[in-house]
């Protein structure tokens, strides 16, 4: 990897680097990387190999960006956190391998009250618009649709698609295989596999077009099916319905990664059904 050691790189270099873009002393830059017309490469940027900065992309903050990365015209990565309450401490960006970050993305850097870092994971498909705010935690191949808004402290776990438009309060998490319905309005966390819809979001069942796609056995879609009617009955508290369903499901992995989530608890309340919405105590 080769650290760029001169404030303007050269009309012709080997890196790939077009001769309006500004690669600052510091950064560091991977091999056979591209960075396109009028980007800026801020100092304490590494860029794996094979990176591509399609063009006007800026790169700024102790960002770093794993191989085969592309990002599009316009957006602003690893910038100043959108935090009054950031004084300047250090934070950092981590992107991982093989993602897509399209025209106008935005990506904030963590903060001291969230840890200091905000983590993306690898093959994750971030669409126009999109804005990823600080100390938020992204799995592996997550793909967010144009102008989704993730707010500060969220986490989304592997394999979630979000619809276009919709919006997360700060602190959500959405477990894996989940899915965000176009302009839900998420407030409260969404359980593993399940699928979030409406302003405010409710829970809408199981996110069975996702897992049929991902190769989910039959027995395995009918078990979480299963568990979900009992966990969302309207008889007990939500308390009372895990540890029953915990019972009956055992050996059934899906359904206790749900159970797992759910007990982990967060800031935010779970996202349940409408119609159960007052028996969750």
């Amino acid at each position: 990897m080769a650290e760029i050691s001169q404030k303007r790189p050269p009309r012709i270099t080997p890196l790939g680097i077009h001769p309006s873009a500004v690669v600052e002393a510091g950064a560091r830059i991977g091999e056979g990387v591209s960075i396109g017309p009028f980007c800026h490469v801020g100092p304490k940027v590494t860029l794996g190999d094979g990176v591509e900065l399609i063009s006007h992309v800026a790169l700024g903050g102790n960002t770093s960006v794993g191989a085969r990365t592309r990002i599009f015209p316009f957006a602003s990565v690893g910038h100043e956190p959108q935090d009054l309450k950031f004084h300047g401490e250090e934070n950092s960006l981590l992107i991982g391998s093989d993602c897509m970050i399209r025209e106008g993305v935005t990506m904030n850097p963590g903060t001291e009250g969230g840890g200091g870092k905000t983590i993306i994971g690898n093959g994750c498909a971030f669409l126009a618009n999109s804005h990823i705010a600080h100390d938020v935690q992204i799995g592996n191949h997550v793909i967010l649709s144009n102008n989704v808004l993730i707010a500060g402290h969220c986490s989304l776990g592997d394999y979630v698609i979000v619809g276009g438009g919709a919006a997360m309060h700060q602190f959500v998490r959405v477990g894996l295989h989940a899915f965000v319905a176009a302009m839900a309005a998420v407030e409260n966390d969404v359980i593993p596999y399940g699928m979030a819809i409406g302003n405010r979001a409710n829970l809408a069942g199981l996110n069975l077009v996702g897992l049929k796609r991902r190769g989910f056995e039959r027995d395995e879609i009918h078990g979480l099916r299963r568990a979900y009617r009992l966990l969302f009955a309207q008889e007990g508290t939500l308390k009372e319905r895990v540890e029953d369903v915990a019972s009956e499901f055992a050996n059934h992995a899906q359904v206790i990664e749900i159970l797992e989530f759910i007990r982990e608890g967060g800031d935010r309340a779970i996202c349940t059904p409408r119609e159960v919405r007052d028996s969750t105590a």
